[in-house]
């Protein structure tokens, strides 16, 4: 079988998020990638290619020329999928290009820039019948998957509360008015979309609720606020969260919490039992319980759940973290492409990924909070969407 082939939109040097898709794809083999349009400056966009090997041919400045020129290659030699790694104005017009000239979407998250890009996206992506995914990183680690296994077995019981949470630092002051890339474009609304610190980590923590506990958001009260004296957009969110099924939930998301740095956090208590899993420490799981000590799980075990173990890469006690969750997705996903592509069988049992259903709600939760936050009216409801 031969490899994989990505290309990829954005991504170009100085880009962090470019160089941890590449180390991801790359990370089983399995993925290969083969052209990009890094930049729209052609000469770092070629530069960039050109770093990473790739002839000049197959690196691109414009998206779109791309989508022209690699669908016109013989089948063998064109990209098979693409990864989008640009600021999130860009996600929805290099999602569609793609879809329409016939390749499968790989995207960061939030898909797009609002919702209604995301439900057009939605319905695109039913016509073509191609792939979509979603990085939402977190759900690639091995106990995250043992996690949502357990709450689905039922060994926690009916779920009533989970608290979710995603503290970080490094906007407590004005990181804009700097040279840092990151903040400049996560900040700005013409790039960034309606918000800030719950469209780029809140999102996040919504999502990992709803795949942990198997249960959908069903309304939001939400408090967002811009603590940065200037600043446009919300630094900062505290939400509660109601959940189909009866369970309640707190989110808070913060990128003004100084000290911290990527503290994702999620707990969940059900009427028997209780798990908690942090992102800093993601080899541990815990289990508790009011009548017995508390179970700790580890990445490795032998115990772990076949979704844990496919996603698993070493024996127990060599620490695997954010670049093999990555992974995970990558792995899962090129396994999707070589099914559909080259009518070749595939392990269900290794494979989830997330794909434009979650990209939809994503996009819904963020509007929500907004709105939410922006509003008197207490309790914003999903179904009012």
């Amino acid at each position: 079988m031969a490899k994989v082939r990505m290309g990829m939109v954005g991504g170009g040097e100085g880009a962090f998020i470019g160089a941890v898709h590449r180390l991801a794809a790359n990370l089983d083999g399995e993925i290969e990638l083969v052209c990009g349009a890094f930049s729209r400056d052609a000469e770092k966009s070629l530069r960039s290619g050109r770093s990473l090997y790739l002839s000049d041919d197959r690196i691109y400045s414009d998206f779109r020329q791309m989508m022209i020129a690699e669908a016109a290659l013989p089948e063998a030699q064109r990209m098979q999928f693409v990864a989008i790694v640009t600021p999130n104005y860009m996600h929805f017009p290099v999602a569609v290009e793609a879809l329409k000239a016939g390749f499968h979407v790989l995207s960061d998250k939030p898909a797009t820039f609002d919702l209604q890009q995301a439900l057009r996206l939605r319905d695109l992506v039913k016509e073509t019948g191609l792939q979509y995914g979603l990085t939402h990183t977190y759900t690639g680690y091995p106990l995250v998957k043992e996690a949502r296994l357990r709450v689905a077995a039922g060994e926690l019981g009916k779920i009533r509360k989970i608290v979710v949470e995603y503290p970080q630092g490094w906007l407590a002051d004005r990181q804009e008015d700097t040279d840092n890339k990151q903040a400049t474009w996560r900040l700005d609304p013409n790039q960034a979309g309606i918000s800030s610190c719950m469209g780029d980590i809140g999102v996040h923590a919504a999502n990992l609720a709803e795949y942990v506990c198997g249960l959908k958001i069903s309304a939001v009260c939400a408090d967002l606020t811009a603590f940065v004296d200037g600043r446009e957009m919300d630094d900062d969110g505290s939400v509660l969260l109601r959940f189909d099924g009866g369970a309640k939930g707190v989110l808070m998301a913060s990128q003004i919490s100084i000290g911290e740095e990527n503290g994702v956090r999620i707990r969940v208590y059900g009427d028997s039992g209780s798990l908690d899993w942090r992102q800093e420490e993601p080899n541990t799981l815990w289990l508790k319980s009011n009548d017995k000590p508390a179970q700790q799980l580890r990445t490795g075990g032998g115990y772990l759940n076949t979704l844990a173990a496919v996603n698993t890469r070493t024996p127990m006690g060599h620490p695997e973290g954010y670049l093999e969750a990555f992974a995970n997705i990558y792995m899962s996903f090129a396994s999707r492409i070589r099914a559909l592509d080259e009518n070749t069988p595939f392990d269900q049992r290794g494979i989830d990924t997330q794909g434009i259903e979650e990209a939809v709600r994503g996009m819904s939760f963020i509007e929500l909070a907004v709105a939410s936050s922006r509003s008197d009216v207490k309790w914003h409801t999903f179904e009012a969407l």
